[in-house]
């Protein structure tokens, strides 16, 4: 049973934690490069609905061959790849919703920062769970985020259209 809620926590916490990021490093990245909010909001949309079915195809792939490599593995593989495409769609938001209410350049910045605040406190609350010190936790996720946000921009600038 605890085998079974750690294969579903790894697929919660990846989908949440890769949502954060990759999301992040769109936005930023495609507003680096472009000042149009319309695509913005375009390239974000597109990278939570495309990567939230691709990363929830991918968990129940990835799960089903260690299942036919080891037949004692016994989660349920709709459930995992269920849990990482949902986890991976809801906090696509976290970033996405700021492009939605606030005016260019501001909805950046709140992006990132919202998303950078997310990943610190899925860090914390993990560090929590698995006993493990929640600071540093929060701390390393934070940072991990962080250095892939930064990169986006750094893409974003570096092919920027405008």
């Amino acid at each position: 049973m605890i085998k079974l809620q750690q294969d579903y926590a790894r697929s919660v916490l990846f989908g949440f934690e890769d949502s954060l990021v990759s999301t992040t490093g769109v936005i930023a990245g495609v507003s680096a490069g472009s000042h149009d909010p319309s695509i913005i909001l375009l390239a974000a949309s597109v990278t939570i609905i495309v990567e939230a079915l691709s990363m929830g195809a991918g968990q129940f792939l990835s799960e089903r061959t260690v299942h036919q490599l080891d037949q004692r593995h016994s989660d349920n593989l709709l459930l995992g790849g269920g849990l990482m495409m949902v986890s991976y769609f809801v906090a696509g938001f976290i970033p996405l919703i700021p492009v939605l209410l606030f005016p260019f350049p501001a909805s950046i910045y709140t992006s990132i920062v919202s998303a950078l605040i997310s990943l610190f406190i899925l860090g914390f609350v993990k560090g929590k769970v698995v006993r493990t010190n929640p600071w540093r936790s929060g701390f390393e996720i934070f940072v991990i985020g962080g250095a892939a946000t930064a990169l986006g921009i750094l893409a974003g600038l570096f092919f920027r259209t405008t």
